[in-house]
C-alpha cells in the first residue's frame, strides 16, 4: 500500500491541475476573442473608409469616365487612405508620380523592344533608376516599378497607358475626399494617449519611492526598467498628436476641435524632457540602492508627491479643475527642495537636482510657462539650480 499512496496522490495533483488548466484556457480563449474583436472595433471606421473610397473610384472611373477596366482606381484610393493622415497629401502625389514614371517608361520600351523576361527586368529597374532621380521616395520609386511590370505584362498597348495614369489620379481624389471624413477618435486618441503616459510616469515615480525606502532591488530595478520604456510610449503618443493636428486641419468637419487637439500635441516637448528627467533620477536611485548609498528619509515622500502632481496633471487633460490642483502640488513641492539641506553624496545631491528640473517640466505641463515654473521653483542658497 505504500507503494500506491504516492500514485494516488499524484493522479489527485493531476486531476486538479486539470480542472485548474481548463478554466485558465477558456479565459484566456475569451480574453483573445475581446482583444480581436476590440481590434476589429478599432479598424472598422478605416476599413469601410477604404472599402467604399475604392468603389466609388472604380464607380467614377468605370460610369463617368468611361474605362471599361479602371482596377488600379481602387487600388490608388486605397493606397493613399493606407497611410497616416499628416502625409496623406504627399502620399497622393507620391502615388500618382510613381504611375505616370511606371507607365510611361514601360510604354515607351514595349513600344520600343516589346515584352519578354529580359525586357521586364530592364523597364523595372530603369523606372525606378528614373523615379530615384527625380528625388522619389521609397513609395514613388516601387511604384514606378510597380506599373512598369503591369505595363509590360499585362497592358502592353502604348495608348492604354494614359487611362492608367487618369485612373490613378482619379484614386487620389477619391481618397483625398473620404480622408476628410475622419473619425473622432483621431480626436480623442492623443488626450487619452498622454493621459496614459502621465500615468505611467507616476506608477513609476511611486514604484521608486518604494524601492527607495524599502532597498528593495527588485523593485527599484522595475521601475528603471519601466522608465527606459516610457520612451515608447512618448513615441506612441506624438505620432497620435501629429495625426490629429492633421486631422482638424484636413477635415472641414473637425476643424473646430483644433484648439483641444493643438493643446496636447504643445503637451509632447515638456513631456519629452519630462520623460528624460525622470528616467535620470530613476537610475541615480537605483544606483543609490545597488551601492547601499545612504539617501535622506525625505526623498521617497518627495517622489510620491511628484507622483500625485503627475496623476492630477493626468486628470486634468480630462477635468480642468484638476489642473489647479496639480499646479499647487508642484509649487509646493518647488519649494520644499528649496528649504531642503544639501545631502551628502552623488546620487543623493542627483535627485535632488532632477526633482527640482522634474517640477518646472510638470509645471509646464499645466500651461505654466518655463519662466514662471522656474519662478515657482526657488533658487537654492548652497547655488544646486534646477538647470
Amino acid at each position: 500500500m505504500g507503494r500506491v499512496d504516492p500514485v494516488r496522490l499524484t493522479l489527485d495533483q493531476l486531476r486538479e491541475l486539470r480542472d485548474d488548466i481548463a478554466p485558465r484556457a477558456a479565459r484566456r480563449s475569451r480574453a483573445s476573442i475581446r482583444r480581436r474583436v476590440e481590434r476589429w472595433r478599432s479598424r472598422a471606421f478605416f476599413i469601410a473608409q477604404c472599402a467604399l473610397a475604392a468603389g466609388i473610384a472604380w464607380a467614377l472611373a468605370r460610369y463617368v469616365v468611361g474605362h471599361k477596366q479602371p482596377f488600379f482606381a481602387p487600388v490608388a484610393a486605397m493606397v493613399c487612405l493606407g497611410f497616416s493622415f499628416g502625409q496623406r497629401l504627399r502620399r497622393v502625389a507620391e502615388v500618382m508620380v510613381g504611375v505616370a514614371v511606371g507607365v510611361g517608361v514601360g510604354d515607351l520600351f514595349v513600344h520600343v523592344f516589346g515584352t519578354g523576361i529580359p525586357q521586364i527586368i530592364f523597364v523595372i529597374a530603369l523606372a525606378m533608376s528614373v523615379a530615384v532621380l527625380l528625388g522619389a521616395g521609397n513609395l514613388m520609386t516601387t511604384q514606378a516599378g510597380v506599373q512598369a511590370a503591369i505595363v509590360t505584362t499585362l497592358l502592353p498597348n502604348p495608348g492604354a497607358g494614359f487611362s492608367r495614369w487618369l485612373d490613378a489620379a482619379l484614386g487620389g481624389v477619391v481618397a483625398l475626399a473620404a480622408a476628410t471624413i475622419a473619425p473622432a477618435a483621431a480626436i480623442r486618441r492623443p488626450r487619452q494617449q498622454a493621459s496614459e503616459v502621465l500615468n505611467e510616469l507616476a506608477e513609476i515615480l511611486v514604484e521608486t519611492a518604494d524601492g527607495l525606502r524599502t532597498r528593495d532591488e527588485d523593485a527599484i530595478t522595475d521601475a528603471l526598467r519601466r522608465a527606459r520604456a516610457s520612451e515608447s510610449r512618448l513615441d506612441d503618443l506624438r505620432s497620435a498628436a501629429d495625426e490629429g493636428v492633421a486631422v482638424v486641419r484636413l477635415s472641414p468637419f473637425r476643424r473646430r476641435h483644433r484648439g483641444r487637439v493643438q493643446e496636447i500635441a504643445d503637451l509632447v516637448v515638456p513631456l519629452d524632457r519630462a520623460i528624460r528627467n525622470i528616467r535620470v533620477l530613476v537610475r541615480r536611485c537605483a544606483v543609490s540602492v545597488w551601492r547601499d548609498e545612504s539617501m535622506p528619509a525625505e526623498y521617497p515622500m518627495l517622489l510620491e508627491r511628484l507622483a500625485d502632481g503627475t496623476r492630477l496633471i493626468a486628470e486634468s487633460l480630462f477635468e480642468p479643475a484638476a489642473e489647479v490642483a496639480a499646479h499647487r502640488v508642484l509649487g509646493e513641492l518647488g519649494r520644499r527642495t528649496a528649504d531642503m539641506p544639501l545631502p551628502t553624496g552623488l546620487s543623493a545631491v542627483v535627485v535632488l537636482g532632477q526633482l527640482r528640473s522634474i517640477v518646472i517640466d510638470l509645471l509646464e505641463l499645466t500651461g505654466t510657462s518655463y519662466d514662471d515654473a522656474r519662478k515657482l521653483v526657488p533658487l537654492r542658497l548652497d547655488g544646486l539650480d534646477e538647470s
